[in-house]
């Protein structure tokens, strides 16, 4: 899914002949089904169709080898009616405005659900990370954070990581606005490494969040932990973490990837002796397990509960009904399109959406940036009690609407959160 969100785990490839569906347009599907549950006014609904405003830049670029490269930047910003925009930047050649005007309303949406005073953005640098030196990545960051300086801040816009992103950007970025604002501002992205404002356990956040909201859903079907089968798509910062947890928790974690394949033992595999992709790249389909599949074929596994965490739109309507799990908990951000969410539905496979299930790494980031306001670290322990308290308040505002209206878990979680957005919306008021 600040993704997860706000960072996801390892990209991997969508099935061949696969017509995407975008972010944006995923996202307004979602808001007008859920619209109907919400007594929200319509005009705040139409409102909530479009960002407040999108940012396009262009940054500069001096190569390595001293030719000059101009690439572009975008950045989103979706709504702050509850707070200052909250979200990623990620580097991925396919960024563009739609895709991240898309993730930016998913990200108003993740943060009103877990009712934290933010509201939603999203950015990014239309490039490969992967064809840039360090050096360049560093000029790349510094320029991209001069461009954005007149729109970010701790109290207006609070980037964050997301794909091709990590603390070291943060750091970077970070720097390159306190250079120029004259004052070291801590507070202006989350993600950070520890020593320079970053919060303990922010990285995992998003893993641990996805493990935390699967526990509950399984004991929320009765089913005996022991007893249940996971595929993880994606074993990277979010899908390692969560398989991890869910091990620990006597899960069965039977199959998980990484952009290379998949490996797969029915009799569940040792999630803390498979290195994941960020601590290891291609360690997961080059480990020696029983079988090997391809990504698309873990999707299709007979398990109890799918977890993607990897990127977008692993699950269509071109393999939507070769899904066999009991399940799906979104680790990654939109990795249902909404017409294959639809297929599901009716199948009767509950869906726990990725606003309420990543967004661990934005219920930290959270705590980050009340760290660096207040300039008092937290332990690790104290993150962790505090996010399981935030995570298990959402899935408790979330699982009752559920049951009272008798939803779909993304249409109660969408719920919980228009209906925070809406009345805010009409206490504050339209300005003039």
């Amino acid at each position: 899914m600040d993704g997860p969100d706000e960072s996801n785990g390892e990209a991997v490839p969508d099935g061949e002949g696969t017509e995407p569906e975008t972010a944006l347009a995923t996202a307004r599907r979602q808001l007008e089904r859920a619209a109907a549950n919400v007594d929200v006014d319509a005009g705040v609904i139409t409102r909530l169709r479009h960002p407040t405003k999108l940012q396009q830049v262009s940054v500069p670029l001096r190569r390595d080898d001293g030719s000059l490269e101009v690439f572009t930047g975008y950045r989103a910003q979706h709504d702050d009616v509850r707070g200052p925009y909250k979200g990623g930047l990620r580097y991925h050649p396919e960024v563009n405005a739609d895709e991240c005007i898309g993730l930016s309303m998913w990200m108003t949406w993740k943060c009103a659900v877990m009712d934290l005073p933010f509201g939603g953005g999203k950015g990014g640098i239309a490039v490969d990370p992967k064809d840039l030196s360090e050096d360049e990545r560093e000029r790349l960051t510094r320029r991209f954070a001069e461009e954005l300086r007149d729109v970010v801040g701790p109290t207006q816009d609070v980037p964050a990581p997301d794909m091709g992103t990590g603390p070291q950007e943060m750091a970077w970025f970070m720097d390159a606005y306190s250079m120029q604002e004259g004052e070291t501002t801590p507070g202006v992205v989350t993600g950070k490494p520890p020593v320079i404002g970053g919060s303990y356990g922010r990285e995992e956040a998003p893993g641990r969040s996805v493990a935390i909201v699967t526990r509950e859903a399984i004991d929320y079907y009765d089913w005996d932990i022991e007893d249940t089968t996971v595929a993880v798509q994606g074993f990277g910062s979010v899908g390692a973490n969560a398989a991890r947890l869910l091990d620990d928790w006597g899960a069965d974690v039977v199959a998980v990837s990484d952009v290379d394949g998949a490996i797969y033992d029915p009799d569940g595999l040792d999630t803390q002796d498979v290195e994941g992709h960020d601590e290891r790249p291609g360690m997961v389909s080059g480990y020696d397990a029983p079988e090997t599949l391809s990504n698309a074929d873990l999707l299709e596994l007979d398990v109890d509960v799918l977890i993607p965490a990897a990127v977008g739109e692993v699950i269509t309507t071109d393999n939507v009904d070769a899904i066999q799990a009991d399940m799906i908990v979104e680790g990654a951000n939109g990795p249902t399109t909404f017409a294959a969410d639809t297929v599901l539905g009716e199948k009767g496979v509950p869906v726990i959406p990725d606003v309420l299930a990543n967004a661990g790494g934005v219920t930290v980031s959270y705590f980050e940036w009340l760290q660096d306001i207040n300039r008092r670290k937290w332990s690790l322990e104290r993150v962790h009690e505090e996010l399981e308290q935030e995570m298990l308040e959402a899935w408790e505002a979330v699982r009752t609407q559920v049951d009272e209206q008798d939803l779909t878990w993304r249409d109660a979680a969408l719920t919980v959160a228009l209906s925070r957005i809406g009345n805010a919306k009409e206490t504050r008021g339209l300005w003039p």
